[in-house]
């Protein structure tokens, strides 16, 4: 049985790329305050754990798509 990723490289480039250019924005402006009140844009932690989450699966789907998915795991939690 073959490995498909549920996430094409199309689209794990874009949401890639997107995370990519909220860090950038956030690096640039994350925060600032004007008569005392304070707006923070986003969380820079966050947005970072996003990028690795993208990247592997884009890894992931560039694997699937050239036939090199390796075996996965599945962790199960019993309730």
């Amino acid at each position: 049985m073959a490995y498909r990723s549920i996430f094409t490289v199309s689209l794990c480039q874009q949401k890639l790329a997107e995370y990519l250019e909220a860090e950038t924005r956030v690096l640039s402006s994350q925060s600032y305050t004007i008569g005392g009140r304070s707006l923070t844009r986003a969380n820079l932690a966050e947005i970072r754990s996003g990028i690795e989450i993208w990247s592997a699966r884009l890894a992931d789907a560039q694997a699937a798509a050239n036939g090199r998915a390796g075996i996965g795991c599945l962790s199960v939690i019993p309730h």
